[in-house]
């Protein structure tokens, strides 16, 4: 029987999500392919730093099915390195020891249309253009921003993860309301429409992912993973973003409605090893506090 990643949460991650390359990437801006092959050929058995999803991908991969003991995630490498400079990313992934076995090397190409045939779940990348063109086929992807993550002594044995809810989990119809005609005229158009479920997001199909590992728990006292909703809607529009989730028999396990108030606060106390909003104002901020990914969706993507 082939090996198989069904019934697996699959995450597609680039090299430069996971461990720190500024240095290498430099060099390959600033002196082109050639140095930077020589660059990390000469480097290839130092050990990488934690990037900013390191915590995030060590945490998934110390998921357990209860019942079975099989992993429950699976981690892939979707790195633009060819497999030569590669070798210095998975020396570091050995060393660190993470159990990450697959990957695929696409020299300078965009990686997005192997994304399917991974069957993956989340794309994470330190890419704009690739996680772009990755949200555009329809995969769930976000940009790694640059910034702080969480630390060892930070660590509790649940895995957190936040969301924005309007072009993140839902889709941006919403959204366009209220960049067209306002606060109030969005506030009456969402209080009219409790009742009817917002079409999906790009990420709605992860945070079902998500559910369904924290299903294989539900009959447990300790829990592994942990979801938040934190956004800018509030009373009256609050509804219909509960009442949408129902509908999808999706579920997060806290919700914050912080009506146009800087969500950083709210994030550093709920402290998730990675958030993930569509508004580069609130990724900033967030990004300043905890692991953040920018998805490039919506009306405010728009250029």
């Amino acid at each position: 029987m082939s090996a198989t990643l069904e019934g697996k949460l699959v995450i597609a991650i680039s090299s430069r999500a996971l461990f720190n390359l500024d240095a290498s990437n430099q060099i390959f801006e600033e002196n082109g392919e050639d140095a930077y092959t020589k660059y990390q050929i000469q480097h290839e058995n130092e050990l990488l730093e934690h990037g900013v999803a390191f915590p995030l991908i060590e945490r998934l991969l110390g998921l357990r099915n209860p019942e079975t003991g099989e992993n429950m995630a699976e981690i892939i490498l979707i790195s633009k390195n060819d497999p030569n400079t590669g070798l210095r990313v998975f020396n570091s992934i050995e060393q660190h020891g993470l159990e990450i076995t697959r990957a695929a090397f696409t020299r300078g190409r965009s990686p997005y249309k192997y994304l399917k045939a991974f069957k993956a779940d989340l794309f994470l990348s330190a890419n704009p253009e690739d996680v772009a063109l990755a949200l555009e086929n329809g995969h769930a992807s976000a940009t790694i921003y640059a910034g702080t993550y969480l630390k060892k002594e930070e660590e509790l044995e649940e895995i957190r993860i936040a969301f924005d809810g309007d072009a993140v989990i839902f889709s941006d119809e919403a959204e366009k309301i209220y960049q067209a005609m306002g606060l109030e005229e969005f506030k009456k158009h969402e209080a009219e429409k409790s009742d009817i479920p917002l079409p999906p997001g790009p990420f709605m199909s992860f945070l079902k992912a998500l559910n369904n590992v924290q299903n294989a728990y539900k009959d447990k006292e300790k829990k592994t993973i942990r979801t938040a909703l934190v956004t800018a809607r509030n009373a009256p529009a609050h509804k219909r973003a509960i009442k949408t989730l129902r509908s999808w028999g999706i579920r997060v396990d806290e919700a914050f409605f912080l009506g146009g108030l800087d969500k950083a606060p709210i994030l550093e106390s709920f402290n998730p090893h990675i958030f993930f909003d569509d508004q580069h104002t609130y990724c900033i901020n967030a990004s300043k506090v905890v692991p953040t990914g920018h998805v490039p969706s919506g009306v405010t993507n728009i250029e």
